[in-house]
């Protein structure tokens, strides 16, 4: 690990202006930078330390929903009753990822900038497009079975690791930041982050400095909810395919639905088409597919992720399945 600075923010001022000098990261818990620094493909010049700013609460919404502070822990999240009564599929998400002892330290902002866990990111000695821009990408050719078959580019098919991110984005949640100057931004989490295209190392919308404070959710929506995640093993490993979803069937009928999925793609992925292809239908097995091949409509294999289409489907149908039986 290369020699760094370290500074301790008092204030979210504070921490914001020192976080805009060139050579700085912020670090809350450090459950993926810490790593990434061992490795040195993160070599920060200056650590500033966020841990003990007042960003640790979950508070009530006027609208029926919650403010979660950027550093409430992924364990205190998955274990608050709201959270569980009003949003079971972020519960679910997120004590489907990690162990418990890396979601007792993980913050809930930091979750939402986790990095890719593609091997050849994690690899110094390899190209990589994202670590090092016009390297090239080692995964297209190379050992790319758990990475993305949507959303990818030439220069770049690695995944976003989060399960939280994935129940996020199918709750429509706005992340909220405040940049050095003092303006504050709420951006909705579907503009929050980027496809690879020609520049996959911008990961997200942030600009230097500027830190995400809170997370807001709307209040619930109809339907039940669930996340499904197909893994290589039962603990401490990241989706091959994840599905969250949100569905309400009223009179035999699909009334509305929301879907996100993970380990598809560079973002949490959703699609607003397999949702189109949902509502109004019967909830059958024929919808179902139909809505199956609007999500792999451009998915794209590389090899040994091949797999990853049939899969979809596959875990698709069974989330859907599950989400309109009866009783």
């Amino acid at each position: 690990m290369k020699p760094f600075d370290y500074a301790r923010a008092d204030s979210i001022d504070t921490a914001t202006r020192s976080g805009a000098l060139p050579g700085a990261r912020f670090i809350a818990g450090g459950t993926n930078l810490l790593d990434l620094m061992k490795l040195q493909v993160e070599t920060p010049e200056t650590l500033i330390d966020i841990s003990r700013l007042d960003l640790g609460a979950i508070e009530e919404r006027e609208d029926g929903g919650l403010t979660i502070g950027a550093l409430v822990p992924n364990s205190d999240l998955a274990a608050d009753a709201r959270v569980i009564e009003r949003y079971p599929v972020l519960s679910r998400a997120l004590l489907a990822g990690a162990s418990g002892q890396l979601r007792n330290k993980a913050s809930t902002g930091g979750n939402l900038l986790q990095r890719t866990r593609c091997y050849y990111f994690y690899d110094p000695a390899t190209p990589c497009n994202k670590r090092e821009p016009g390297s090239g990408c080692s995964a297209i050719g190379g050992e790319n079975r758990i990475l993305a078959i949507l959303g990818t580019s030439d220069q770049c098919i690695a995944t976003h690791p989060s399960d939280m991110a994935v129940a996020m984005r199918a709750l429509e949640a706005v992340i909220v930041t405040q940049k050095p100057d003092g303006d504050r931004r709420r951006i909705a989490i579907g503009e929050f982050y980027r496809l690879p295209g020609t520049t996959p190392e911008v990961e997200n919308v942030l600009e230097p400095g500027e830190l995400i404070t809170h997370v807001e959710l709307p209040p619930p929506p109809k339907g039940r909810q669930t996340y499904r995640k197909v893994r290589d093993r039962a603990s401490y490993a990241f989706a091959l395919v994840s599905v969250a979803g949100i569905v309400a069937v009223e009179d035999g009928k699909i009334a509305s639905a929301r879907l996100a999925f993970g380990g598809l793609g560079p973002m949490p992925w959703r699609d607003e088409a397999v949702e189109a292809a949902l509502v109004g239908q019967a909830p059958t097995d024929a919808a179902f597919h139909a809505a199956a091949d609007a999500l792999l409509a451009e998915a794209k294999g590389h090899g040994s992720n091949d797999f990853k289409i049939p899969l979809t489907r596959r875990t698709l149908i069974a989330t859907l399945r599950e989400l309109t039986q009866e009783g």
